[in-house]
């Protein structure tokens, strides 16, 4: 074997090794989020459908088509909640927001999956999103960068977006 072809192929090992050691990091189960919004045991789950516009305003928002037809959220009179995945860099972030009247009173990370860019799930990161609310399509407000965290603070961003955006039409139902 060639060295230069024992080079490639080491390399290419070492990627994949490098991919197979980013672990998912469950930091909090969806269950325990969920009964954390509601003080205890959470309503029922219900579904809302991301068709016609509604479908239209969360590809806007998420600048893709968004990977489910339908969502799970828990509602008790005007606070609900909601579980999303959103692709920060190259793997599905699951993030929970909590709604009340309009305005996000909790945003978590549930689990991270990448191998950089964790920051996103510190409280002085998540800390920005209380309380915002939706202007448009955009939060009413500026969310603070991440050096190094670039993709994982967007994906968060577009998340938020489409919590407070799925709120309202469920609200409007």
């Amino acid at each position: 074997m060639s060295p230069r072809l024992l080079r490639i192929l080491l390399s290419c090992g070492l990627a994949l090794c490098a991919t197979a050691s980013a672990a998912e990091q469950v930091l909090f189960a969806p269950d325990d989020f969920l009964a954390g919004a509601f003080g205890g045991e959470p309503p029922p789950a219900q579904v809302i459908w991301l068709a016609g516009d509604l479908g239209a305003q969360a590809a806007r928002i998420l600048e893709h088509r968004p990977s489910a037809l339908r969502v799970r959220y828990w509602r008790i009179g005007r606070r609900s909640a909601w579980i999303l995945e959103e692709i920060g860099k190259e793997l599905p972030i699951t993030a929970g927001f909590v709604v009340d009247d309009g305005a996000i009173a909790q945003a978590q990370v549930l689990i991270y999956r990448e191998s950089r860019g964790g920051e996103i799930q510190l409280p002085s990161f998540l800390q920005q999103f209380r309380q915002a609310r939706l202007r448009g399509h955009e939060l009413d407000r500026r969310v603070d960068n991440i050096t190094g965290a670039t993709l994982s603070v967007r994906a968060m961003q577009r998340m938020a977006q489409l919590a407070l955006l799925l709120d309202h039409a469920a609200d409007s139902s």
